[in-house]
C-alpha cells in the first residue's frame, strides 16, 4: 500500500503557524517579486480568488475583502517542509518526497495495521509537532493514493483527513466521483481530448482499451490507467541529480547598461556553479538569455539567447562566469530596457569523470578554491565571498512588500516571548 501525505494549503499554513490569528481568515501568498497568487487558503478560494491572479489587478479586492497578503517566504517554507518530511520518514521504511508539500510513503509490511487510524495518527503528530495540517490518502497504488488523498481533503470532517481505498468497491466509487480533469497527470489539453471520446470521469478512463491509450496517448498514460485499475505500475522514484540548473531573475527596474547586466549574469553563473558542485557534477554547456519587459508594449522589444558549448567540463564559478559574460557580449544590444535575464547550465557529467583535453582544460587550482569558497559561504553566510565581477555590496533582493519573518532560519527574526 502507498500513502500520500499532502500538506493543506502549505504556504498559507506556514504563515498561520506563527500567526494563529490568521486561522479562519483569507490568506494568499504571492510569487517572486509579488507578481501573482501562488497559494490560497480555503477562505480565499471561497472568495473566488483564482490561482495565478495578478496582484496588481486584485489588490483592491484583497483590501475590500480583508485578504491577508504575504510575499513568498521560501526560507521559512523550505525549513517547515524539511521538518514535516523528517517526521514522515519515521512512519515508513521508504519515502519519496514528491514536492515541497507532498510525500509518498510505501507501507510495506503493514498488513495487520488499521491504515485509517495510522493515517489519523500521522496527521495528529505532524500537526502537533509542526503546526501544519495534512491530509492522508492510502491505496494499493500511487495514482489511487492521490485519489484517496483528494477525498480526505474534500471531506475532512467525515474522514478525519485520512481515507483508505482498500476494496474494489471503494476504488470504483472514488473513480466515478473524480472528474477526468482532476486526475493526477491528466492536464487540461489531454482532458479535452478524452472528453471528445466521452471520458468524463477517472472511471471512464480506466475502461478505455489499452492499445488505444498506448497508440493515441502514450505509455505514460497507459501506466496511469493501470495504476488507477489497482495494478501497481508507478513505484517510488529515487532522488536524482538535476539534468539542468537555471538561475533567472526579473529585475527590480529596467536595465539599460551593459555593465548592469554583466554583473547580474556573473552572479547568476556563480549561483549555478554552486548548485552544480552540491550535486558533484560538471557541465559542458550553458545558455545565457536577456529580454525586455513584454508587458511594456510602448517600449521597443528584444529578447535573445545563446547556447555556448564549453571547451571542457567545469563547475568552477570563475570559468562559468567568464563563459557567460562572453555570451552576453554577443547578444547584448544598446537602446533596450532589459527586465529579465538568466543563466542555464546543462549537459552534466560526474565530477570525478573529467576527460582531459589536449589543448584546453579547466584550471585544477579552482577545485580547492571553490571548496574554500563554498565552506566560507556556508559558515559565514551566503554571498559573503564573491568574484571580482560581482557587486561586493549588492545582495539580490526581490520585491517583497509583504514578507513575514523567517522565524525558523534567521536568529534576528525568531519569535520573542515577553514575560
Amino acid at each position: 500500500m502507498y500513502a500520500l501525505v499532502d500538506c493543506n494549503n502549505f504556504y498559507a499554513s506556514c504563515e498561520r503557524v506563527f500567526q494563529p490569528n490568521l486561522i479562519g481568515k483569507p490568506v494568499v501568498v504571492l510569487s517572486n517579486n509579488d507578481g501573482c497568487v501562488i497559494a490560497r487558503s480555503n477562505e480565499a478560494k471561497d472568495l473566488g480568488i483564482p490561482m495565478g491572479a495578478p496582484y496588481f489587478e486584485f489588490k483592491n479586492l484583497f483590501i475590500e475583502k480583508g485578504v491577508h497578503v504575504f510575499s513568498a517566504n521560501f526560507a521559512l517554507y523550505g525549513d517547515m517542509s524539511n521538518r514535516v518530511m523528517t517526521l514522515l520518514s519515521e512512519y515508513a521504511p521508504e519515502i519519496e518526497i514528491y514536492s515541497v508539500d507532498e510525500a509518498f510513503l510505501k507501507l510495506q509490511g503493514f498488513d495487520h495495521y488499521n491504515l485509517t487510524d495510522y493515517g489519523i495518527e500521522i496527521g495528529k503528530r505532524v500537526k502537533k509537532w509542526t503546526g501544519i495540517p495534512v491530509s492522508i490518502g492510502v491505496a494499493p497504488t500511487k495514482a489511487l493514493a492521490k485519489v484517496a488523498n483528494r477525498i480526505a481533503k474534500k471531506y475532512p470532517t467525515q474522514t478525519q483527513s485520512s481515507y483508505v481505498i482498500d476494496s474494489d468497491e471503494k476504488r470504483i466509487k472514488a473513480l466515478k466521483w473524480l472528474k477526468i480533469e482532476d486526475v493526477w497527470g491528466i492536464g487540461r489539453q489531454l482532458s479535452k481530448k478524452l472528453q471528445l471520446k466521452h471520458v468524463s470521469t477517472a472511471y471512464d478512463f480506466t475502461l478505455l482499451d489499452d492499445n488505444w491509450v498506448k497508440s493515441n496517448l502514450s505509455i505514460v498514460e497507459l501506466r496511469l490507467k493501470l495504476d488507477l485499475q489497482g495494478i501497481p505500475t508507478l513505484g517510488l522514484e529515487e532522488s536524482q541529480a538535476k539534468k539542468s540548473i537555471a538561475t533567472t531573475r526579473s529585475f527590480e527596474a529596467n536595465y539599460t547598461k551593459y555593465e548592469q547586466l554583466k554583473e547580474r549574469i556573473s552572479t547568476f553563473a556563480v549561483s549555478c556553479a554552486e548548485k552544480l558542485r552540491q550535486q558533484h557534477s560538471r557541465c559542458n554547456a550553458l545558455m545565457v538569455f536577456i529580454q525586455t519587459n513584454r508587458h511594456r508594449s510602448e517600449l521597443p522589444q528584444y529578447h535573445k539567447s545563446m547556447v555556448v558549448k564549453l571547451p571542457y567540463s567545469t563547475n568552477s564559478a570563475i570559468e562559468l562566469s567568464q563563459f557567460a559574460i562572453k555570451a552576453l557580449k554577443l547578444i547584448f544590444k544598446e537602446g533596450y530596457a532589459y527586465k529579465k535575464a538568466g543563466v542555464v547550465i546543462m549537459d552534466f557529467t560526474p565530477e570525478n569523470d573529467q576527460q582531459i583535453a589536449i589543448f584546453e582544460n579547466s584550471n585544477p587550482k579552482h577545485i580547492a578554491l571553490m571548496k574554500s569558497m563554498d565552506k566560507l559561504n556556508l559558515s559565514i553566510g551566503q554571498q559573503k565571498v564573491r568574484l571580482g565581477s560581482q557587486d561586493a555590496k549588492r545582495v539580490w533582493k526581490m520585491k517583497q512588500e509583504n514578507l513575514s519573518n523567517r522565524y525558523t532560519t534567521k536568529l534576528a527574526e525568531i519569535i520573542v516571548v515577553k514575560i
